[in-house]
């Protein structure tokens, strides 16, 4: 019902900026919430950010707070996640994903029903 495309993962120096795009279809995409979520090699996937709906609920996970922005744009059907002051623990495959989550639930990735491909973001040192 949903499909996610997502752009913008590179190579970049730490301290430095990437900013990631999400394109979503399908006739219920303003219904559900979206987020972002990361996994590095042998680690478990962990939550990044998330939007809500309407765009009035935002969530960040503690280690990105202050340096990730979530946006959403409804009308263009796309999601996007400015990363600043990016660390090398950063590193890792960034998927997009939309869902449905309970209240209190958006930081779960099993909340969430689809999922973009994923794109890499590597920061060097």
């Amino acid at each position: 019902q949903v499909q996610l495309v997502e752009s913008g993962g590179g190579l970049v120096q730490a301290g430095g900026s990437l900013r990631l795009s999400c394109a979503a279809s399908g006739r219920t995409f303003r219904t559900y919430t979206l987020g972002w979520f990361r996994q590095a090699p042998g680690k478990e996937r962990e939550f990044v950010a998330a939007i809500s709906s309407n765009g009035a609920r935002l969530y960040y996970a503690d280690s990105v707070k202050g340096r990730f922005t979530i946006a959403r744009d409804n009308a263009e059907n796309t999601v996007s996640l400015q990363m600043n002051s990016l660390r090398t623990e950063d590193t890792a495959v960034y998927y997009c994903a939309a869902g449905s989550p309970m209240s209190g639930r958006a930081y779960y990735p099993s909340e969430y029903r689809y999922w973009g491909q994923g794109t890499q973001v590597t920061v060097s040192s």
